[in-house]
C-alpha cells in the first residue's frame, strides 16, 4: 500500500518503476502496487510518497469459543435430544486421538425416578446405584472399572440415558436443563452438557433479550434501512435473501477480493452468513407451534449488502478491506446503506488516525453511515480492543451472554474473552456490551465453521457461536430498527442512543460492577434506545472533519495509575472495591431499575457519585409520559 497527496502520481511513480497497480483507494489517496524487490526501493526514494505498507495481512478467524478453548479435542453437542423415555447426547471427536471414557456423573429429576441406563455407543456402562440428592433429583457417580473408547477422529458416538418403559413423556414434560451429564475422558477433557435452550426449532432468544422481538410485533423491523456486511461473503438461504413478506432484500453484492461487483459472493467461511443471520433472519419465531410477530433476527425486514473481503479461513488484507468499504461510501446513496457491519478485529498496529481501514472509516462515519465493530476476543486482560473498534467515533461493542436463562437477566455476565479498554490512545472502549453468547444463525453447511465445529451445529440447521462479532451484528441490527423511525438520526446520534440508554451493571453497593473499560455503558437494549435515548451526545468533543484532514487527533481519557495498569480519573469512588469475576453473581443487576428494586441492595453511602434513584424516578417518569402519549392523552 503506497499513500500519498496524489493518487495519480503514485499510479504514475508505480507504472515508471515497472510494477503493476493493483487497487485504486482514493478514500485514502492510496492505492496498492504489486512490485519487486529493486521496483520497490526505487518507489521509495520518491517524494511523492509518504507511506509505505507492506505487511497487509489480517486474521479475523474466530477462536474457540468455551468451553472448547481447552486442549481437549473432544466436544459435547450444544443440543441433546430427548425421546419418549430416551436423552441422546452427541460426543464429536475433532482431533487425531481416541481418549477413553473413565468417568460418568449424572443428575435428573426425582419425578422419573432411580432406574437408568446408559450407552456409549454400542457400550453399556455400569453405573453405580443412584442416590437421592434431597428431594428434588437422583444423582450417581461413576469411575468406570473398565473405560470405553470414545470417538474415533473425525466421528461422533451417542451418550444416552434410557428410562424404564412407564416412562413416556420425555420430550413433552422435561427440558435439557433439567438433565446434567459430566463425562470425563483420558486426563484432560471434561464435557458438560450445557443447560440450552427450551426450543432450538423456533426460536434464537437473542431478539427477545435484546428487546428487539418487543419492537417486531409493533412493526420495527428494520423495513426501508440497508445494512452492509463486510465479511466473508453470504450464502443465500431463503430467510437471508428475502424479508418477512417473501421480497428479495440482497440489493448489492461487491466481491473486494476480485474488484466484482453485482456478482455472487459466496461464503465458503460461513462467518458472514451467520453475522447477517443475526442481523436480518427473516424466519418467524414460533411459541408452541404459533408464530408471536417476532422473528429470529434483529432486523428482519432490513435489506442486506454483502461485501466479500475475507477468504474461507479468514484471512484478509487491508487493501480488500478498505477497497470493501471504499465501495460502501461510494454506493450508499444509490443503495441507502446507512449501516455498516464489521465483525472482525485485529490487533492494533498503529495509532487509530494512521490505521488505513480507520482512516476509510472515518470517511464513511462522515459520510453518514454508522459503523459498528466488534471489540474483539482477546480479554481479560485491558488494551485488548481490537481494530478497527478503537476508532474513536465508531460503536464497538463488547459482549456479555443470558447464561441459558432468557427470562432472567441476574445471571447474565460479560465472560474473560470479551475485549478490554481502554484504547491506546486513551479511549473508553467499548461502547456498550450485547449479547454474544451462544447465538444461533445460518451457515452454509459445508463451511469452514460448519466443518470445524460440527458439536455446535443444532437441529434447527443453524451454527451457534460465541463472540463480539456477533455482538456487534446485533447492535447493527438494532440500529436498522432505529433508522426505521427516525430516518434523520446521524451517526452521532445513533450512537447517543445506544449509549445514554444501555443499562450498566451495578454491583448491591451502589457503585459500577463492571469497569466503562470492560462495559463501556452497559448492555444494549433496543426498546430502550427508542423510548429512552436521546440524541446530541455522540462523539462530544471530537471534530471528525478535522482529525481526517490531519489537523488534529484526539487522546482519550484514560490514565496510569502508580502500579502502571489503565485506569480513570474518579473511578476508582464510581467503581466496586469489591471483587469481580467472569461468571455471574449475586451482587450484579443489570440497569438502574434493577438496581433499585432488589431486595438486597446496600443503603447508598454518602460519597456514592450517583444517585440512582433520581435516575430511576426520571426514566419511570419519561415511561410513563410516553404510555399515555401512545394512549391519546396530551403530554403534560
Amino acid at each position: 500500500m503506497l499513500q500519498g497527496n496524489s493518487v495519480q502520481e503514485l499510479r504514475e511513480l508505480v507504472e515508471r518503476a515497472g510494477g503493476s497497480v493493483t487497487h485504486d483507494l482514493p478514500i485514502i489517496n492510496a492505492l496498492g502496487a504489486s512490485v519487486t524487490t529493486q521496483q520497490l526501493e526505487q518507489i521509495r526514494s520518491s517524494p511523492v510518497l509518504s507511506r509505505l505498507i507492506d505487511d497487509l495481512s489480517m486474521d479475523m478467524s474466530e477462536p474457540l469459543p468455551p468451553p472448547d478453548a481447552t486442549a481437549c479435542a473432544l466436544g459435547g453437542a450444544l443440543e441433546a435430544h430427548l425421546g419418549s423415555n430416551t436423552l441422546k447426547w452427541a460426543v464429536h471427536n475433532l482431533g487425531e486421538a481416541t481418549d477413553r471414557l473413565k468417568s460418568v456423573k449424572l443428575s435428573w429429576p426425582a419425578g422419573l425416578g432411580p432406574e437408568l441406563h446408559a450407552q456409549l455407543g454400542e457400550a453399556t456402562l455400569e453405573l453405580s446405584p443412584a442416590t437421592l440428592d434431597g428431594e428434588d433429583r437422583w444423582q450417581t457417580t461413576t469411575d468406570l472399572a473398565e473405560a470405553e473408547a470414545g470417538p474415533q477422529p473425525g466421528t461422533r458416538t451417542q451418550f444416552s440415558i434410557t428410562f424404564p418403559a412407564h416412562v413416556s413423556d420425555l420430550h413433552d414434560q422435561w427440558q435439557q436443563s433439567d438433565f446434567q451429564i459430566t463425562l470425563q475422558f483420558g486426563t484432560s477433557c471434561t464435557l458438560k452438557l450445557i443447560p440450552g435452550y427450551a426450543d432450538y426449532l423456533s426460536d434464537t432468544y437473542y431478539p427477545r433479550v435484546s428487546g428487539a422481538a418487543d419492537l417486531h410485533r409493533h412493526g420495527i423491523t428494520g423495513r426501508g434501512v440497508t445494512v452492509a456486511v463486510l465479511d466473508s461473503g453470504l450464502w443465500e438461504h431463503p430467510a437471508l435473501a428475502t424479508d418477512t413478506e417473501g421480497e428479495p432484500r440482497i440489493i448489492g453484492r461487491y466481491d473486494a477480493i476480485n474488484n466484482r461487483a453485482s456478482v455472487p459472493v459466496p461464503d465458503a467461511s460461513g462467518h458472514g452468513t451467520h453475522m447477517s443471520s443475526v442481523i436480518a433472519n427473516s424466519e418467524r419465531v414460533l411459541t408452541q407451534g404459533q408464530p408471536d410477530g417476532s422473528y429470529k433476527g434483529i432486523a428482519p425486514d432490513a435489506q442486506l449488502v454483502a461485501i466479500k473481503a475475507f477468504d474461507e479461513e479468514g484471512q484478509g488484507d487491508f487493501l480488500d478491506i478498505v477497497r470493501g468499504i471504499q465501495w460502501v461510501v461510494e454506493h450508499r446513496e444509490q443503495l441507502n446503506i446507512r449501516v455498516l457491519n464489521l465483525s472482525f478485529a485485529a490487533r492494533p498496529r498503529w495509532p487509530y488516525f494512521l490505521d488505513p481501514i480507520n482512516q476509510a472509516l472515518m470517511q464513511a462515519w462522515a459520510a453518514g453511515i454508522s459503523v459498528i465493530a466488534a471489540a474483539g476476543n482477546e480479554g481479560p486482560e485491558p488494551m485488548t480492543i481490537g481494530s478497527p473498534g478503537n476508532l474513536p467515533y465508531i460503536i464497538t461493542v463488547g459482549a456479555y451472554t443470558d447464561s441459558w436463562t432468557v427470562d432472567d437477566r441476574n445471571d447474565d455476565y460479560i465472560p474473560g474473552f470479551s475485549s478490554r479498554g481502554p484504547t491506546p490512545s486513551g479511549h473508553i472502549k467499548p461502547d456498550l456490551v450485547a449479547p454474544g453468547g451462544h447465538i444461533a444463525g445460518l451457515a452454509s453447511p459445508d463451511s469452514t465453521l460448519t466443518r470445524k465445529h460440527p458439536n455446535y451445529m443444532i437441529s434447527s440447521g443453524e451454527l451457534v457461536m460465541t463472540g463480539t462479532s456477533q455482538a456487534s451484528a446485533l447492535v447493527s441490527g438494532i440500529a436498522a430498527l432505529l433508522l426505521q423511525l427516525e430516518p434523520e438520526l446521524t451517526p452521532d446520534d445513533i450512537k447517543c442512543k445506544l449509549m445514554s440508554s444501555a443499562e450498566p451493571a451495578i454491583h448491591k453497593n451502589g457503585r459500577l460492577y463492571y469497569s466503562p473499560f470492560l462495559q463501556g455503558s452497559g448492555a444494549v437494549s433496543a426498546t430502550r434506545a427508542i423510548t429512552l435515548g436521546t440524541s446530541g451526545c455522540g462523539n462530544q468533543g471530537l471534530d471528525i472533519a478535522r482529525d481526517i484532514r490531519g489537523e488534529t487527533h484526539y487522546e482519550g481519557p484514560a490514565i496510569v495509575d502508580e502500579t502502571g495498569a489503565p485506569t480513570l480519573p474518579g473511578i476508582d469512588n464510581l467503581l466496586t472495591p469489591q471483587p469481580t469475576e467472569d461468571a455471574p453473581s449475586d451482587a450484579l443487576r443489570w440497569g438502574v431499575k434493577g438496581h433499585i428494586e432488589r431486595d438486597d441492595g446496600e443503603p447508598p453511602g454518602a460519597d456514592l457519585p450517583v444517585d440512582w434513584l433520581e435516575i430511576y424516578t426520571a426514566e419511570r417518569s419519561r415511561i410513563e409520559a410516553l404510555s399515555r402519549q401512545a394512549d391519546g392523552e396530551s403530554p403534560p
